[in-house]
């Protein structure tokens, strides 16, 4: 299976960066290798525990790159436009092909094609609100 490059964002604040090959939205747990142990032992993340999963390109990303926070008119992206707010106030804006708060979580893919994130694993526990955009 393929390994998938995965910030870890949990509720209390703490990120771990590393790979995973069998994270599943259905399962409770998945395993971490750590960037910087990535041949070591993995980490058991517990789901509940997150605030969401970030699947990115690369782990330094680009902190000068200003994200887009619209969508233009003429993108047509697949699924529902919305907007994420996190419990710790964090906003993400992006397509979800569906979604629904009793279930642990759902996906969402940035409205930002240039955005280090290619999709957002969002823990439902953690999330404020949704809105449609």
């Amino acid at each position: 299976m393929e390994r998938i490059k995965a910030v870890v964002h949990y509720t209390n604040g703490k990120i771990i960066k590393g790979f995973t090959h069998d994270f599943s939205p259905s399962r409770d747990r998945f395993h971490l290798f750590q960037e910087d142990n990535p041949s070591g032992q993995a980490i058991e993340v517990f789901i509940k525990e997150l605030k969401a999963l970030f699947t990115v390109r690369d782990f330094t990303g680009d902190f000068q790159h200003n994200k887009r926070k619209h969508y233009k008119e003429e993108e047509k992206p697949s699924g529902r436009k919305v907007e994420v707010t996190f419990t710790d106030g964090e906003v993400l804006l992006g397509s979800t092909l569906g979604y629904d708060l009793k279930r642990q979580g759902f996906f969402i893919f940035p409205a930002d094609p240039n955005s280090n994130n290619v999709r957002v694993f969002v823990v439902s526990s953690a999330v404020e609100k949704v809105r449609q955009v």
